[in-house]
């Protein structure tokens, strides 16, 4: 039986060579590997390639993009040439700018993402959303999966509805999941456990510092914190 859980292992750090030791130490339970803005402005495309090029580890490379349809669609297709596993971009882009994004990574899973879960109920009320949140993140998912997005992140809860509205076959991927001692204590505002965003009816969670806090420089730790989050989900 595979010990590869539907985690993605957030890689937030500014040191190349401690991406490439969290990777090396947690590749046997982690499924694929988030390389954000901090990852990518401090390395680029060649930071990229050093982890792809010394790992089969497959990537969430997690952009963000937002910007009119013409420069999303560029910026998409030179992503693609890293044959990233997923591409993020907002979904308050706009259904042009994902079709855009779609028709320029055709190998890639465009993925949308709708509602930040750092963002409280009143943070979503003060921006200037007309609807709660729960409604507000499902109007973005159907219309980013219409646009031909392939993947969706959302908050754990609101996965269940969700999935309702977009069927079955589009990949829902949650952030601000939290094993349940840590829940509360960061700035992730709506969250589940990793086996309750599962149950709910994610593909994957992203996981962070729950795991990589737990490095030092054998990374026996980080491989058991790795361990024990997979084997949670995978047995639950």
């Amino acid at each position: 039986m595979s010990t590869k859980a539907p985690i993605i292992l957030a890689v937030d750090t500014s040191d190349l060579e401690l991406a490439k030791s969290w990777i090396a130490h947690t590749s046997e339970y982690v499924s694929v590997f988030k390389l954000g803005l901090e990852f990518f402005l401090n390395f680029g495309r060649e930071g990229v390639r050093a982890i792809t090029d010394n790992s089969d580890a497959r990537i969430f490379l997690d952009l963000k993009l937002h910007d009119i349809p013409n420069t999303v669609e560029h910026a998409a297709k030179s992503a693609s040439l890293l044959e990233p596993l997923f591409l993020t971009v907002h979904a308050s882009g706009g259904a042009a700018m994902i079709k855009a994004a779609v028709a320029a990574a055709p190998k890639t899973h465009i993925t949308a993402v709708t509602i930040l879960t750092s963002l409280s109920e009143s943070d979503v009320t003060s921006i200037g959303f007309a609807q709660p949140s729960m409604q507000s993140a499902t109007n973005l998912a159907k219309l980013s999966v219409s646009a031909g997005a392939g993947a969706i992140v959302c908050s754990p809860l609101e996965t269940v509805n969700i999935r309702a509205a977009v069927g079955k076959d589009t990949l829902i991927i949650t952030p601000g999941v939290r094993p349940s001692s840590m829940v509360g204590t960061d700035d992730q505002s709506r969250t589940m456990t990793p086996s309750e965003a599962i149950a709910a009816g994610a593909n994957y969670v992203v996981i962070g510092r729950p795991i990589t806090s737990a490095w030092e420089p054998t990374g026996v730790e980080i491989g058991k914190r790795a361990r024990a989050i997979a084997a949670e989900i995978l047995n639950s």
